[in-house]
């Protein structure tokens, strides 16, 4: 027996066959049990462990059908439109699914009728055998119904330790099985108490003591005076029984859109076979997509355990996706990945996969005069996310922003469609010119990185998106030193593709040197150095960072930028002048000073941002 603390007074919970032969009933105060027989065996009941082991059971009935709702603290609600001529009919559906859970240590009981209220009714209150049966019927978890046109089936069941305890039977004699025909609910009520009515113990007393026992005592009576006198709650309750009210369950799990299933007479035990599977429902699920022109962006594949239990695998796809070979092999690298969790046991005798989401797949012309690597890419996305995980797998995006720690920002490599534009590769709305063939010239830089401004649904928009941000390398005239006061250095390094408004005639600008205008590193938060400069304006002479005192060697910049205000919560904006600065060590750093000498700050700090390789 089980007992469960109620209002600081133990009360059996649950009892097996032995105890309700005795005259126990659930409910009943352990210490009155205990009284009548001092040598009963309980155990503490633990109801979170119930409801981890009603969720497995759930799991394992997605085998029969997708739409499966918890009824806790013990029963199960199953939608069987359609499914039953798969298993021979209602009264082979009803028991297959008893005799399986009662291999597995389970008494249940089943019942299918045309309503929720009614097939939950039958499964706990007919009067047929029960394994465990106490006031309120059936100790278990299930029920099964059929609302209107749809059909829901069920199964209630309890732990126990053997299977022989509760006498079940395994030859499928419908024992423990109820059906209700089509239009016969109210018929199959008549007779049933009214706690099956699913309506509170209290008004189930009221109810007795004006003479009312049974269903068939209220259902003809007059509505209006049992309302008033018992609540609106009793008299929904009769209506959902029979079938006047709807009643739809609600699944535990959402319904995927395209679903394929293969069943094994024999379980299958090997890697090769349950990927070659997977293969051959990725067909189908491929000529599903393809009719609706779709393609699945995530995949879910559900191995089913001869033991009843259930492993689930999810892949994500950077493009749509209907490819059976790729699925095959995503799903390759997510199983490598799980290891042991995955333990076929004795078997897998059940496989479905699923699309859980899909995009539109259109078809897409690939390029003839240059490879087309988006699909390669994509691909690579898709196999990186099934290895190590969707979550851990990110892509840096150009941010619409000026200051270098918020100009990219990380989103999740797989959200992002990867496909094929007229100038570039186009990645969540941001179109990304990747580098030219070699004597193609495109600007003074060498290089043209621009960032289009279609706004990514992943990035909100900011005051700057109208205009243009370009990056160029720094430039200095033939002298070899930069013109500040043309503004040719700080114009540079703030703008982001290679170009000069001037024509390159004009000037006569080159590249001041070979290093790259940003670092390769570039720290999350800036760490404070103390640096010496001889102009107070000008780049630093000698710094100190983490403790060790650097000689600069060279010097470039400043780069000129101005903070945007509405980020300093102080109300203080103050501007950052940077310097890619080479120590005689060979130390090549990013260093700013944050602030103008004597306009902002009368002694301005200097911060470390970044390391060049």
């Amino acid at each position: 027996m089980v007992a469960l603390q109620v209002k600081n007074a133990l009360q059996l919970a649950a009892m097996n066959d032995a105890a309700a032969r005795l005259g126990l009933r659930t409910g009943m105060a352990l210490a009155d049990a205990k009284a009548m027989y001092p040598g009963l065996a309980v155990a503490d009941a633990d109801p979170q462990a119930d409801g981890r082991l009603l969720e497995a059971i759930a799991d394992w009935c997605d085998r029969y059908t997708p739409l499966v709702g918890l009824d806790p603290p013990d029963g199960l609600t199953l939608d069987i439109t359609g499914c039953t001529h798969l298993f021979g009919g209602e009264a082979a559906f009803c028991d297959d699914i008893v005799q399986r859970l009662g291999l597995q240590g389970f008494a249940a009981r089943a019942a299918i009728a045309d309503t929720v209220g009614c097939a939950w009714a039958m499964a706990r209150f007919s009067e047929f055998p029960s394994p465990c049966k106490g006031e309120g019927g059936a100790e278990g978890a299930g029920r099964g119904s059929r609302l209107s046109t749809n059909k829901f089936g069920a199964c209630d069941g309890t732990p126990s330790r053997t299977a022989s305890r509760f006498d079940l039977p395994l030859t499928g004699g419908g024992k423990y099985t109820a059906i209700v025909p089509p239009g016969g609910a109210r018929a199959a009520l008549l007779p049933l108490r009214l706690a099956a009515l699913r309506i509170a113990p209290d008004i189930v007393a009221a109810l007795g003591q004006a003479g009312l026992k049974c269903i068939a005592d209220v259902i003809d009576r007059p509505r209006a005076p049992l309302a008033a006198r018992f609540g609106a709650e009793f008299i929904r309750r009769i209506d959902q029984a029979v079938g006047r009210d709807d009643e739809p369950i609600t699944p535990r799990l959402p319904v995927p859109p395209y679903v394929a299933e293969r069943r094994f007479a024999e379980p299958i035990l090997l890697e090769a076979d349950v990927l070659r599977t997977a293969e051959l429902l990725g067909q189908e699920l491929a000529r599903m997509l393809e009719r609706r022109g779709e393609g699945a962006r995530r995949l879910q594949i559900a191995l089913f355990r001869t033991d009843g239990k259930v492993h689930r695998s999810e892949v994500g796809t950077g493009a749509p996706l209907r490819d059976p070979v790729r699925m095959r092999a995503l799903f390759a690298e997510r199983l490598a990945a799980a290891g042991d969790v995955s333990d076929p046991g004795f078997g897998f005798d059940v496989v479905r996969l699923a699309a859980l989401a899909t995009e539109r797949c259109d078809p897409v012309q690939t390029g003839l005069a240059e490879p087309d690597h988006s699909a390669e890419l994509a691909h690579l996305i898709d196999r990186l996310g099934a290895r190590f995980g969707l979550r851990r797998l990110t892509r840096p995006v150009p941010h619409d922003s000026h200051i270098p720690e918020f100009a990219v920002a990380a989103v999740a490599a797989h959200s992002m469609r990867c496909h094929r534009g007229s100038t570039g590769h186009e990645w969540g709305g941001h179109s990304v010119s990747l580098p030219r063939p070699a004597g193609e010239r495109v600007g003074r830089g060498g290089y043209d990185v621009s960032v289009s401004h279609r706004r990514s649904p992943l990035i909100p928009p900011s005051p700057a998106e109208v205009g243009s941000t370009r990056l160029q390398p720094c430039f200095v005239a033939k002298s070899g030193r930069p013109d500040f006061a043309r503004g040719e250095g700080v114009r540079g390094l703030a703008s982001l593709t290679g170009t000069d408004p001037k024509t390159e005639d004009e000037n006569h600008l080159h590249q001041d040197s070979l290093c790259p205008p940003r670092p390769i590193r570039l720290f999350g938060r800036p760490e404070a150095i103390e640096a010496i400069a001889e102009v107070p304006d000008g780049p630093p002479v000698r710094f100190r960072w983490r403790r060790v005192l650097h000689q600069v060697a060279h010097a470039e910049g400043p780069e000129r930028i101005a903070m945007e205000w509405w980020r300093d919560h102080n109300g203080r904006a103050l501007t950052r002048d940077y310097f890619r600065v080479e120590s005689r060590e060979g130390v090549r750093v990013w260093v700013y000073r944050e602030g103008l000498y004597g306009r902002e700050l009368m002694e301005p700090r200097w911060f470390l941002h970044g390391l060049f390789a």
